[in-house]
């Protein structure tokens, strides 16, 4: 697609009808899993784990593909709940730190998903192997990510205002090797579900940077920065990254083709670094993340990448800090 009139006519059309099949089947398929939850009280008392194994059931990508389709292919999800909490929420600090370099736990009110409140890894305050969250009385889930995990994995024991809500749960180490061959699965229903976010990010600079941001980018977490854009057939990503943010950040970037399923998958460890081109339009998310013991040495808001180069073959970024 070339910025010019003439694309309009049949780019915007097909974009609008896609961003309106999105909205609808997020709606119904969101509400369906919601039911779901409710009615299988048993599962809320289990880490529900992101793997292969999850997706055999019909359900499981539908719902992934409308509820949180920038897949996140560098930590372990986990995910526990719905559950009624009056007062408090304690989180088995002990086993996360012994299974993973580092670890967040976000809290979501039920049905609604609303970000409530985060556990972190490098912000805790008690030294009893337990930390302890205080909630407004409601129903909540948690959404637990492990980044750099080591050789035995077990997701924390959790407890509810006293009681065990969940046991300590293994996971496999190998549990992310599904991503490899998730792009498989694309077909035209998860390709017309996403078609509009290659457009949104293609015309960026002419749409409300809040509604892009809203339509792309997960659900936020205080330790994470996002960078994005798209890519376009034949292109290769290089990017530029400030000695600084590399020395105190980690850097994780996942290419999705236009259905929104990963097809490369990278932690970036220098300055310099290039992709391959893909194979078809897309886009990329990057994430980044303070590493262990440096998260007072740069603003992770101040971090912004600039466009320094764009031609058919490559896409040439600058990552900064601003500060």
């Amino acid at each position: 697609m070339s910025k010019n009139p003439i694309s309009l006519l049949w780019e915007l059309p097909l974009a609008l009808l896609s961003f309106l099949f999105y909205k609808v089947l997020k709606f119904a398929i969101g509400n369906l899993y919601t039911l779901y939850l409710m009615l299988n009280r048993k599962q809320a008392s289990r880490w529900r784990v992101l793997s292969a194994e999850n997706l055999k059931s019909p359900l499981s990508l539908p719902v992934l593909m409308t509820k949180g389709p920038r897949w996140n292919t560098h930590a372990i999800i986990g995910t526990l709940g719905p559950f009624t909490v009056k007062e408090k929420v304690a989180l088995d600090t002990e086993t996360a730190n012994r299974s993973t370099e580092s670890w967040i736990a976000v809290f979501y009110s039920f049905p609604a998903y609303e970000t409530i409140a985060t556990l972190e890894s490098n912000q805790l305050k008690s030294a009893t192997g337990w930390e302890t969250l205080g909630l407004s009385a409601g129903q909540y889930s948690i959404g637990l990510r492990y980044y750099g995990w080591r050789d035995r994995v077990e997701l924390p024991a959790v407890k509810v205002d006293g009681e065990l809500q969940a046991e300590v749960t293994p996971v496999s180490p190998q549990v992310n090797e599904f991503y490899d061959h998730l792009s498989d699965r694309t077909n035209l229903f998860y390709a017309s579900l996403h078609y509009y976010i290659f457009t949104i990010l293609k015309w960026r600079k002419w749409l409300p940077e809040a509604f892009v941001k809203g339509e792309y980018l997960p659900v936020g977490s205080p330790d994470t920065q996002f960078l994005y854009g798209y890519l376009e057939r034949g292109q290769a990503l290089k990017i530029a990254i400030a000695p600084q943010i590399v020395n105190c950040c980690n850097l994780y970037l996942t290419i999705y083709n236009r259905a929104s399923l990963p097809v490369g998958s990278f932690q970036i460890e220098v300055e310099e670094f290039s992709t391959e081109p893909v194979r078809e339009n897309g886009f990329y998310l990057m994430r980044i993340r303070h590493q262990v013991g440096r998260s007072s040495e740069i603003e992770l808001s101040s971090i912004q990448s600039r466009d320094v180069e764009q031609d058919s073959e490559m896409k040439a970024i600058k990552v900064i800090c601003n500060s």
